[in-house]
C-alpha cells in the first residue's frame, strides 16, 4: 500500500511548488517507507509514498506513459486482486509493459478505456491520473471503500490525499471545524457522513465514486451501486456460491512478493479467511500460514461475559490454528500501554476513533509488522451476512435511526453553553432519512424483507464504513498493509439480495456463511456465537483512563472544554462511565471506552490546532 497527493491549480503556474507537495506526501510516510517520488508540471505536482508489495523495481511512482498524442501519470493506492485478467484483455489490443506491476495495468486500462476501466477492475484503491492532453485529474476510489482519498477545493485549487493529515500540511487548507463538523464529531462520531471530512474545507471522495477536474470544474459521479434483484438460487447453491466467491476473494488476495499472514481470532470469519489460506499455502507450496491473534494482559481473569461480548477468543484461536496447522502467535498487549497508545491512534486516524478499540490494533499491527508486510483480515463479513445484534432483535430492526448508535440525545447533553443550541438530532435524523431514501428495494417484496433490506444497506455503508477506516489508518500507521476477503464487490453484491430466511438459516446470525462454511474447520467453531473484536476489561485500564481524564479537566485551557459541559462529563469520569448508560457507539464503547473517547477528542483538537468557527 501506500500514501497519495497531489495539487491542481488551473490558474497558476505550480510547477516550482514540488517542496509544499513533498511535504504533503512527507506526512504518509508510514503509509509508504520504502520509497517516495514526486511529479512536476506547469499547473500540477503529484507526490507518492510507497510501501513495497509487488514489483520492488517495475512498480516506482509517480508512473509516466507516453503515448503517439498524450502523456499520462497515476499516483496509486492499492492492491488490484485481477491484474493479469485485465493485462490479457490489453495484450489482446497491442499493449505491451514494462514491469509486472499492478500500477502499470491500471494506467494502461485508463488509458484504453477511459472512466469506464473502473467496470473491469477488482482491488482495492485509490489513484489519480493525469491527462497531460486535456489537462485533466481523474480521481477514483475502491467500491467499498476500502482505501481512503480526501480532496480540497480552494479558489482554482484542487489538493488530494491519502489522509487528512496531508491536506492539513498544505498552507492553503487550515484545519477549521464548524457546526457540521461538531455535530459529525459529537453527533456521529466515530462514524462520518458519506462525502465528509469533518473539517470544513476537506471532503473524502465516498466509495465506488470517482472524481474529475478540468478547468476548475468537478464532477463527482458514482460508478457503482447496489442493485436490488430477485435471488433465483436455493439454499444448496447459495451455499456453494458464497464458499466458492469467498475463496476465490481469499485465493486472489494472497497474492504478494513479500510475507503475507491472516488475523486469527478464533471467529468465524477469520477462521474462514485463515482456512482457505492455509489450504492454499498447502496446495501451492507456500510453507506454512503465520497466524495472529491479540489478547490482554490478565484478560483471563476480569473477562465479562456480555450480550455482545459472549466468549473470550483464546482458546479458540488456538483450537482453528492447532486444525489448519498454522504458525501461531499471540500478541499480549499490556493495558497500561493502551491508554498510551491512544495518542498514537488520533495522530494515525487524524479524527478522534475508537479509543482503544483504535490503539488494541494499532498495537497488534506493530507487532504484526516485526515478521509480516501484508495481512488478510475478516472484516464486512457482519454487516453483509448479519453478525450484529441489531440484526435479530425486534426493537433494533424496527429503530428509525441507527441502531448501532442510540444515544443522541444523551450525546446532546455533554454539550458545552456555546453549542448546545446545536440541531444534533435533527443531523442525525436526516443523514439516516437520507440514506434509506437511497435503499433499492423490490416492490414485490413484503415490508419485513424491505426492512431487513435497509438495515443492511445501512451497515455497509456506515458501519461498515467506520471499521474498514479504523483498519486502514492503524495498519498503515505501522506500514502493514491489510486486505479484506468480505468486502470484495463480487460478495457484498451477491449478499445483499440473499433473503433474509436463508441468510439467518436456523434462526442464526449468519446462519448461511456458517453452513457454507460446515466442513472447512471444526464445528465448534462455526457454531460458535458471534463475538466482536475484543477489548480490555481489566480495572488497570478503567483507572488509568479515568486518572488521564480527570487531569485534563483539571487543566482549565484544555480544548476539550470548547465543546463539552465539564460538570456532565466530570460526572461520566467520576461513574467509570457508568453513568452514560448506552453505548456511545456500536456494542464495544462503553464505559472506560467513552472516557478513552474523551481522551481522544482532546488529543484531537491539541495535535491537530483545532479552531472552531460557527
Amino acid at each position: 500500500m501506500c500514501g497519495i497527493a497531489g495539487w491542481i491549480n488551473t490558474e497558476e503556474k505550480i510547477y516550482d511548488s514540488r517542496a509544499l507537495v513533498e511535504k504533503m506526501t512527507d506526512s504518509l510516510e508510514k503509509r509508504g517507507p520504502d520509497n517516495s517520488g514526486s511529479y512536476a508540471d506547469d499547473n500540477i505536482v503529484l507526490g507518492h509514498r510507497r510501501l513495497v508489495i509487488i514489483d520492488a523495481e517495475g512498480g516506482a511512482q509517480p508512473m509516466i506513459r507516453q503515448t503517439d498524442e498524450n502523456r499520462y501519470v497515476i499516483v496509486y493506492n492499492g492492491e488490484l486482486y485481477n491484474t493479469e485478467d485485465v493485462r490479457s484483455q490489453l495484450l489482446s489490443k497491442g499493449y505491451s509493459f514494462r514491469s509486472y506491476s499492478d500500477t502499470e495495468v491500471l494506467l494502461v486500462s485508463f488509458i484504453e478505456w477511459g472512466e469506464e476501466c473502473l467496470s473491469r477492475i477488482n482491488g482495492i484503491f485509490a489513484f489519480g491520473i493525469w491527462d497531460e492532453k486535456n489537462k485533466s485529474l481523474f480521481l477514483a476510489r475502491d467500491h467499498l471503500g476500502v482505501k481512503p482519498l480526501f480532496y480540497s477545493l480552494k479558489g482554482s485549487s484542487l489538493l488530494f490525499a491519502s489522509q487528512i493529515k496531508a491536506l492539513l500540511a498544505h498552507p492553503l487548507v487550515e484545519p477549521i471545524v464548524n457546526r457540521e463538523g461538531i455535530m459529525e464529531i459529537l453527533g456521529l462520531g466515530p462514524a462520518r457522513s458519506p462525502g465528509k471530512g469533518v473539517f470544513r474545507d476537506i471532503r473524502e471522495i465516498p466509495p465506488a465514486h470517482c472524481l474529475t477536474f478540468k478547468d476548475g470544474t468537478v464532477n463527482l459521479r458514482e460508478y457503482w451501486k447496489l442493485e436490488a434483484r430477485e435471488h433465483e438460487e436455493d439454499f444448496e447453491g447459495t451455499k456453494s456460491t458464497v464458499r466458492n466467491l469467498l475463496t476465490d476473494a481469499v485465493e486472489r488476495q494472497l497474492i504478494s512478493d513479500v510475507p503475507v499472514c491472516t488475523f486469527l481470532s478464533g471467529g468465524l470469519d477469520s477462521s474462514a479467511i485463515s482456512a482457505i489460506a492455509a489450504d492454499y499455502y498447502g496446495r501451492t507450496n507456500r510453507g506454512t500460514l503465520p497466524t495472529y491473534s491479540i489478547d490482554y494482559k490478565d484478560n483471563d481473569k476480569f473477562f465479562q461475559a456480555s450480550l455482545f461480548q459472549p466468549t473470550s477468543d483464546q482458546i479458540f484461536a488456538l483450537r482453528m490454528s492447532e486444525f489448519i496447522k498454522s504458525s501461531h502467535n499471540t500478541v499480549i498487549l499490556d493495558n497500561l500501554d493502551l491508554v498510551r497508545a491512544l495518542d498514537d491512534a488520533v495522530k494515525a486516524n487524524d479524527l478522534p476513533g475508537m479509543a482503544d478499540i483504535d490503539s488494541s490494533l494499532l498495537l497488534f499491527c506493530r507487532e504484526i509488522r516485526k515478521n509480516q508486510t501484508v495481512a488478510l483480515s475478516g472484516e464486512c463479513a457482519d454487516e453483509l451476512f448479519g453478525g450484529y445484534p441489531w440484526f435479530t432483535r425486534t426493537e433494533d430492526i424496527n429503530a428509525d435511526t441507527f441502531p448501532w448508535s442510540k444515544s443522541t440525545r444523551e450525546r446532546r447533553e455533554i454539550l458545552s453553553r456555546d453549542f448546545a443550541d446545536l440541531p444534533m438530532e435533527e443531523y442525525v435524523n436526516q443523514a439516516y432519512a437520507d440514506t434509506i431514501r437511497r435503499v433499492p428495494k423490490l416492490s414485490s417484496e413484503p415490508k419485513e424483507e424491505t426492512r431487513m433490506r435497509e438495515l443492511f444497506y445501512l451497515n455497509i455503508k456506515w458501519f461498515m464504513m467506520t471499521l474498514l477506516n479504523r483498519k486502514d489508518r492503524m495498519s498503515m500507521a505501522n506500514s502493514l498493509e491489510v486486505r479484506v476477503p468480505f468486502a470484495d464487490y463480487r460478495i457484498v453484491e451477491y449478499a445483499f439480495n440473499i433473503p433474509n430466511q436463508l441468510k439467518f438459516y436456523n434462526g442464526r446470525e449468519k446462519g448461511l456463511l456458517r453452513e457454507a462454511l460446515r466442513g472447512t474447520m471444526p464445528d465448534d467453531i462455526i457454531d460458535r456465537k458471534k463475538s466482536p473484536y475484543p477489548k480490555t476489561h481489566h480495572q488497570d485500564y478503567t483507572n488509568a483512563v479515568r486518572s488521564r481524564m480527570t487531569e485534563i479537566l483539571s487543566n482549565k485551557s484544555a480544548p476539550i472544554y470548547q465543546l463539552i459541559d465539564k460538570s456532565r462529563v466530570s460526572e461520566i469520569v467520576a461513574s467509570g462511565g457508568k453513568s452514560f448508560t448506552k453505548p456511545w457507539y456500536g456494542q464495544l464503547m462503553t464505559g472506560p471506552q467513552l472516557i478513552a473517547y474523551f481522551i481522544q477528542l482532546n488529543l484531537w483538537m491539541e495535535e491537530f490546532n483545532v479552531k472552531f468557527v460557527d
